[in-house]
């Protein structure tokens, strides 16, 4: 099954589609073009999602394993932390707007707890922030740290 994000179109060979070996022409934009297609709302964006989740204790090796697993299977995975009740991923969103990228992660522990392994905990904080804020928060020194080490780590 290939998964896509709401709002994009999956190319499968149809009339847009380009013949195998036809070349595709490149062009150039000069500065303060503007974009000539799709409205601004319409095209995707980049969000950073923080999701936090607990529930009852679990072993630490295997809330380890399925948080390792969950960032394998999802693309944009920055980093978690985890303790035996309770952890917190962040990672990078592509949507159309907060809509999409909020309904996506609260779709994401769900969706991934068979798959995964994850423990039966429940979603209690989500935060989705757009790029611009994040880097604003990194700068004005009040947001979270940076994600590293990326990867899966203890509290």
């Amino acid at each position: 099954m290939r998964r896509v994000r709401p709002g994009t179109q999956v190319s499968r060979g149809g009339a847009g589609s380009r013949a195998a070996g036809e070349e595709r022409a490149l062009t150039s934009v000069a500065a303060g073009d503007q974009f000539q297609g799709e409205e601004p709302g319409d095209t995707p964006r980049l969000w950073h999602v923080t999701l936090s989740v607990s529930g009852k204790q679990a072993p630490l090796p295997e809330v380890r394993r399925a948080l390792e697993q969950l960032a394998h299977d999802h693309p944009f995975f920055l980093t978690s932390r985890y303790a035996v009740d309770h952890a917190e991923i962040r990672y990078w969103e592509e949507a159309r707007d907060l809509h999409d990228a909020a309904a996506v992660a609260l779709r994401l522990w769900g969706e991934h707890r068979q798959t995964a392994g994850l423990p039966p905990w429940e979603i209690v904080g989500l935060e989705v922030i757009d790029r611009a804020t994040y880097h604003q928060r990194i700068a004005e020194g009040y947001g979270p740290p940076p994600a590293s080490p990326v990867g899966v780590h203890p509290f």
